[in-house]
């Protein structure tokens, strides 16, 4: 390895030391540049944080207010240092563009490195990435850690399905990096043309970008006969590789030399403590071009662990993530994310992953239809245990449709899950 391992097994102690140098040294790096955002931290300088929870005296930074930053005024070096861009993924609103150093790349490389290592993933492996290549940071950072780690790289890109499996079985690819729910839709070309996973070399699966819950993560690993590896991260912070789940599956690590992790009441910004899901709010350690400090994400989570996990790393761990906090929907009083009710669906093996969640009024009245694919048939006792189990979470009856396989929308990008009609 050519990174540095021993940074993943710091003791608690050394690497709480590290994050609070590292931390006034990015209040001070910020206070002292060009951004729009030093006078945010005009009344707070480095001196003044004595321990870790004194960060709480620095005020949060919402994501409306990187983009009024739009499109550079948020970055703290000299246009000399830039080296390339990556811009957030929504489709809505100004878009946030993240200005990347060299050193910016590096660092990059080198948590992206840690998450394939997490993964059992090494210099041996053949790794096919599959996220775009673009202004979606996903593809490169995949691409930067692979070369890090010294693996051999299949940059094949988004899309082209049947060429993907292709280089699975002709190439020998070992690992399969993609979002969430781009499995779905190759376990699908493979039963068209009869394509047997088994039969490849393929062993690991990294996926990331969307919130994808248990019951699908093991529909996953059956079909394609993998091990899955839950990634996170998101532009404004750097890119993907922020955390990944390790071998004993018991939470996400957060490499917390490069990133303070809290967790905060979404509704008043209070902290909360280790345990009680909230929103996960991040701040940026070690990133040159644009630092964070305390970002709301809206990563709905909560911290599993701060002790040592059995895979012998010491940095925390986060539950893998809900959803997010403009995910939540409520219907009749009752807050609910997607992925409950994925986790609910994907107990039927007769029902295939793809499902709308189609929420309208009706003569003024919420409703929610709940459609879902059926495979080889669904029968009425399933569809009546179905009901049940939806109405025993939810407290309410909603509408079911079953319908044939192929009737949803297969979407080149991230599944859309949710159509909300109630205000059209």
């Amino acid at each position: 390895m050519i990174f540095n391992e021993k940074m993943e097994t710091m003791p608690r102690e050394e690497l709480e030391k590290l994050q609070l140098e590292r931390l006034r040294e990015t209040l001070g790096v910020i206070k002292n540049s060009n951004s729009i955002f030093r006078d945010k931290y005009k009344d707070i300088n480095p001196e003044d944080i004595k321990t870790l929870e004194d960060i709480r005296m620095i005020p949060i930074l919402e994501k409306d207010e990187l983009r009024k930053a739009y499109p550079f005024k948020h970055i703290i070096v000299d246009n000399e240092k830039w080296y390339r861009m990556h811009m957030s993924s929504g489709t809505t609103g100004t878009p946030i563009i993240n200005v990347m150093t060299k050193k910016d790349i590096e660092q990059w490389g080198e948590i992206m490195a840690r998450c394939y290592s997490a993964a059992g993933v090494t210099n041996k492996d053949r790794i096919q990435i599959t996220p775009s290549f673009g202004l979606f940071n996903g593809g490169f950072g995949f691409h930067y850690g692979a070369e890090k780690l010294g693996a051999f790289i299949l940059p094949i890109g988004a899309g082209r399905s049947r060429l993907q499996l292709k280089f699975m079985e002709e190439l020998g690819s070992t690992t399969f990096c993609a979002i969430a729910s781009y499995p779905l839709r190759l376990m699908e070309i493979a039963k068209e043309i009869d394509f047997d996973f088994a039969k490849t070399n393929l062993r690991v699966a990294i996926l990331g970008a969307e919130t994808w819950s248990d019951e699908l993560r093991e529909r996953i690993e059956e079909e394609m006969n993998v091990d899955t590896y839950d990634i996170i991260g998101m532009t404004e912070t750097g890119g993907v590789g922020m955390g990944i789940d390790c071998e004993a599956k018991k939470g996400i690590h957060i490499w917390e030399d490069h990133y303070i992790v809290e967790i905060i009441n979404a509704e008043t910004g209070d902290v909360v403590e280790d345990g009680t899901e909230g929103e996960m709010v991040i701040t940026t350690l070690t990133r040159e071009g644009l630092p964070l400090l305390r970002y709301r994400t809206r990563d709905i989570t909560k911290i599993v662990s701060r002790d040592k996990c059995d895979c012998g790393r010491t940095h925390l761990r986060v539950d893998r993530l809900k959803g997010r906090t403009d995910d939540m929907f409520k219907v009749k009083g009752v807050n609910f994310y997607p992925s409950q009710i994925e986790a609910i669906l994907m107990k039927y093996k007769n029902l295939t992953p793809y499902y709308n969640i189609v929420l309208e009024k009706v003569k003024g009245k919420g409703s929610m239809t709940i459609i879902a694919e059926r495979r080889n048939g669904f029968k009425s006792e399933e569809l009546d245990r179905l009901g049940n189990e939806l109405y025993d979470f939810l407290g309410f009856h909603c509408n079911i449709q079953i319908v044939p396989e192929g009737t949803i929308e297969r979407p080149a990008g991230k599944a859309v899950r949710v159509v909300d009609k109630r205000n059209k």
